[in-house]
């Protein structure tokens, strides 16, 4: 298959492509580099990227910045970025891309367990993952009439960005492992599914 990974150059996206590669002819797509670049806050950017990729199977996404602060902390502008970032950002890869896929293929984007589980400090990254699994469940319903499948990959903590932020490595999970949940999505079959990167490991 070939493959489009958003975000590539992440930590989480440089382990999907790892997992993928082999198997699969990867695109990388980023802000910085990669085979193509785009920012998924620039509608006009994606589209110039997905124009030039042509037709593929899959679309993952690993992209998307937000704001981790207390509630009384949280401004306007913190607000908003985590929206037009994380949230309206990936938004964007679909609207994008799905034209892009060929019939049978599949997107897969990128929540996070404080969707499910907050915790203080949460607030704003929360409300946009929970956001997330609601739009996959939705574009899922829509984009059954053109065979194409969308999921998303509810990752953890990741263990090398704990380390990297010099906080306890101890309840994360390292990335190869949650690569395994973003391979899950485009090799199975199933479509509307919020997939736990946990329950794979």
């Amino acid at each position: 298959m070939k493959i489009v990974i958003v975000g590539a150059t992440g930590t989480i996206g440089k382990a999907v492509a790892a997992a993928l590669r082999g198997n699969h002819e990867i695109v990388a797509v980023s802000r910085s580099g990669g085979d193509h670049r785009a920012d998924i806050t620039d509608k006009a950017s994606l589209e110039k990227a997905f124009a030039a990729i042509g037709k593929v199977d899959a679309i993952v996404s690993v992209a998307g910045g937000a704001v981790f602060k207390p509630l009384a902390a949280l401004s306007d502008a913190d607000f908003e970025l985590c929206l037009h970032d994380k949230l309206m950002g990936q938004v964007n890869v679909v609207r994008t891309g799905w034209r892009s896929v060929r019939p049978g293929g599949s997107i897969t984007i990128t929540s996070g367990t404080l969707a499910q589980e907050p915790m203080p400090g949460a607030a704003a990254i929360s409300l946009v993952n929970a956001g997330l699994e609601g739009f996959g469940r939705a574009a899922a319903l829509e984009l059954a009439n053109e065979n194409i499948r969308v999921n998303v990959v509810s990752p953890p903590w990741v263990t090398e960005t704990l380390v990297a932020f010099k906080m306890d490595p101890t309840h994360g999970l390292a990335a190869a492992e949650v690569a395994k949940a973003y391979v899950r999505s485009i090799e199975g079959d199933k479509t509307g599914q919020t997939i736990d990167a946990r329950k794979l490991s």
